[in-house]
Formats: structure tokens, C-alpha cells, sequence
């Protein structure tokens, strides 16, 4: 039975078991106006309706909608979101607030406030770009840290590792331009261990966003403190400007995986990519800010069939390497919501839940049933108040149009 609603509230999730971090990155830019560089769903709403999420066009400071990303994560075994973490550029070296973040409502207005927020794991990744605030060794320890540890560290839920908060940092090359030398960073990082252990824990962990295989890159962050190196997504780019050969991303994603690998097979932490494309980002608009993203971008897709190809070669090659491999412990998926950019595995009109069942059958134990119902079907939404939400059963129809004058 559809649109009758049983129950007052989300419903409960029912986890699946996974014997690993399974980590997806989350960028939190789907409150109207919290991005600044773009304008959210309102740059999808008329060209690109089939990227509307299953729950609809949604404000994301709602805690509301952040217990449905918890459920739908959770039962798919997707048990940690590691979110983007940025400090407006006028707030560098200054104390910190709430208020001096960028999207900072997904964590402090939407997770913080969920009803289920104890059933997933989160983590932050410092995103210190020249747009936004960079640091330095004062800046980190008395403004950076403090902020870090009270609001985020000591929750119940923040991602630990043997007992260590877990912080990740993009990009390696973009924060080693923040600090005098790269001895100075580790001495700094050093520092930041030693302050964690005034509050129970037993030092920190510091992972750098890094997939160059320069050898050189490699030795830099060992020398600059970093425990792994990981990827925002898999690191591999197509041959053209669109690919459709499946079985060559996939080859293509295990192979800078086990490159990785051969250069230290402890050191590095995969990421798994379902597609890419930005086409939303080609736009005039966008062109006029000053982003040529038509310089790098390139438009692949895997089946979701084919996604679970992937996760499980993944896993075969995890699964092999030594126990203290941090590969072992956390595996990343690239992305929960990257709705413009163009790669995502959260509920989609494309996609239905079909990487998230991917993930599903690959990582746990199928020991739950998740509900394929959305909220709208059990009687719950909307969740927009901000957004130009389009109508998905038109664009449906002018599809279907198309393709019967097609005569497909």
C-alpha cells in the first residue's frame, strides 16, 4: 500500500553487518544558497530532471532528511559519510564558530540533529583550497584543533581508528603550501596527536587526499606526518571525452589501485567510482565564474551491474593484502550526493537504489531487508521549500515520446 502513512516518523533503520568501514565521501551543498559557487538543484531542475534524488529536491539542514540518507546508507552498508569540511576564507587564523563555515549546516543543522544519528559514522575532510581558508602551524593547533575536538571528536559517532579520530585532508599539495617546510607539518600534526591524548584518545590518525603515482608525492607525505593516502574518487580518467567500455574503467580503476599498491601496500586506501559526469558544469554560467571544467572533465558511466563487478574485485584485492594494511580496516565510495558534478550512489529518478545494492551485496551480509518504498510512497514530504523542483512525469513523458518517433 502506497501514500498512507503508518507510521509519525522516518522508520528505524535496520543496518546491514559489514566487517569494514565502508566510507562515502559527502558534499553538503544542498542547502539554497550554502554552496556560493553554484546554485544547488536549481542548476539541475530543467536540463537535468533525471538527477532529481528519489526523495525529491530536498533542503539539507533538515534532520528529517538526513534520518532518510541514514537509513538508506545504513541498510545498504554504507556506515560512514565523510564529510566535505570548509572554513570561509575572511576566517583564516581567526577563532572559529559555526557561523564561519560553508555548508556547515549538513553536520551542525541536519546530522547533529537526526533521530538516527548514532547509526552512522562521520568524519570531516578539510577542505584547505586557496578559495577557501588555509592554516598554518598557530592557526591549527589553537584555532583549528580546539573547534575540531568539541564539536566533532568527542562525539559518540566520529570516526575513530585504534582509538584515533580520523582526519582527512584535501589536497596533500594544497595544505603543504600552508606551512613553512614539511618537517614544520609533521611537527604540527605531531602536536595535534599529543593534545588528542588529553582527551582519552591515544593520538590522531591524518590521511591526505593524494592519487598521483609520482613516487615523490608519496615520500612527501610520509615526511609531512600522514598516516594513508586516499581519493575523493579512483583516480582514473577516460581516454576520451566519452567512454562507454565497462570492462575498461574497471580494469582501469583496479589498475592505479594495485599501482598504489606496488609502492606501498599499507599505505594507500581505495576509492570506488560509479560514474562520472559533470555535464551540468559545462554550462556558460559556470564558464563565466571562471570554471573550465571542460579543460579535465571526460563522461563515463558503469552499470550499477557493473559497479558491483568493480566493488568485488576491490574487496578480492583487500581482502589479500597484509592485516595492518589500512585497506583492510576502510574502503571509500565516490559519492553519496555529488548531484551537479556528476558522481553519486544516494537514491536518484536514474538510478533507483541500484549502487546502493551493489554495495549491499558486496560488503555485508544481507542479513536485513531494507524498504524500497520512498517517503513520498509512505506518506512523508516534501522536503523543498527552496528549490525549482521539476516535473519528473513530464520529463518522463517527452523521453518516452522521443523514443517512440525513434522507433526504439
Amino acid at each position: 500500500m502506497y501514500n498512507i502513512k503508518f507510521e509519525n516518523y522516518v522508520p528505524k533503520p535496520d543496518p546491514a553487518i559489514s566487517d569494514r568501514i565502508v566510507a562515502a565521501h559527502y558534499y553538503a551543498a544542498w542547502k539554497f544558497g550554502a554552496a556560493e559557487i553554484h546554485e544547488g538543484f536549481n542548476d539541475l531542475s530543467e536540463i537535468y530532471p533525471d538527477r532529481t534524488p528519489l526523495m525529491g529536491y530536498y533542503d539539507e539542514d533538515n534532520p528529517e532528511v538526513c534520518d532518510w540518507e541514514i537509513k538508506w546508507a545504513t541498510e545498504h552498508g554504507v556506515n560512514c559519510f565523510i564529510h566535505c569540511w570548509y572554513r570561509k576564507k575572511e576566517c583564516e587564523g581567526k577563532k572559529i564558530s559555526i557561523e564561519n563555515l560553508r555548508c556547515g549546516h549538513g553536520l551542525h543543522e541536519a546530522l547533529f540533529n537526526a533521530k538516527y544519528q548514532q547509526m552512522i559514522k562521520f568524519a570531516i575532510m578539510y577542505e584547505a583550497s586557496p578559495r577557501w581558508a588555509g592554516t598554518d602551524e598557530v592557526d591549527m593547533i589553537e584555532n583549528l584543533l580546539p573547534f575540531w575536538m568539541e564539536n566533532y571528536f568527542t562525539r559518540g559517532n566520529y570516526l575513530l581508528l585504534d582509538n584515533k579520530p580520523v582526519v582527512f585532508v584535501y589536497q596533500q599539495r594544497r595544505l603543504s603550501e600552508c606551512f613553512k617546510s614539511a618537517q614544520s607539518q609533521k611537527e604540527t600534526f605531531d602536536k595535534c596527536r599529543e593534545y588528542a591524548k588529553n582527551f582519552g584518545f591515544d593520538g590522531m590518525i591524518f590521511a591526505t587526499c593524494n592519487t598521483s603515482l609520482d613516487f615523490e608525492d608519496y615520500i612527501d607525505a610520509k615526511n609531512r606526518g600522514y598516516d594513508f593516502r586516499f581519493g575523493y574518487n579512483s583516480g582514473y580518467n577516460s581516454p576520451c571525452d566519452y567512454f562507454d567500455d565497462e570492462d575498461a574503467i574497471i580494469k582501469g580503476q583496479c589498475d592505479i589501485f594495485k599501482k598504489h599498491l606496488q609502492i606501498d601496500d599499507r599505505y594507500f586506501i581505495p576509492t570506488v567510482s560509479c560514474f562520472q559526469d559533470p555535464s551540468p558544469r559545462f554550462t556558460e554560467r559556470w564558464n563565466n565564474l571562471g570554471y573550465k571544467f571542460r579543460q579535465w572533465s571526460n563522461i563515463w558511466y558503469l552499470t550499477p551491474e557493473k559497479f558491483k563487478v568493480l566493488l568485488r574485485e576491490f574487496k578480492s584485492v583487500c581482502d589479500k593484502l597484509p592485516e595492518d594494511a589500512w585497506a583492510r580496516k576502510i574502503i571509500m565510495i565516490d559519492n553519496w550526493n555529488e548531484w551537479d558534478e556528476g558522481h553519486f550512489i544516494a537514491p536518484s529518478h536514474k538510478f533507483g537504489y541500484k549502487f546502493l545494492q551493489a554495495i549491499r551485496e558486496v560488503f555485508t551480509d544481507c542479513n536485513n531487508l531494507p524498504d524500497y518504498r520512498t517517503p513520498r510512497d509512505q506518506g512523508f514530504g516534501s522536503y523543498n521549500e527552496s528549490w525549482n523542483e521539476p516535473d519528473f512525469k513530464e520529463y518522463c513523458d517527452k523521453l518516452l515520446n522521443n523514443s517512440t518517433k525513434k522507433g526504439r
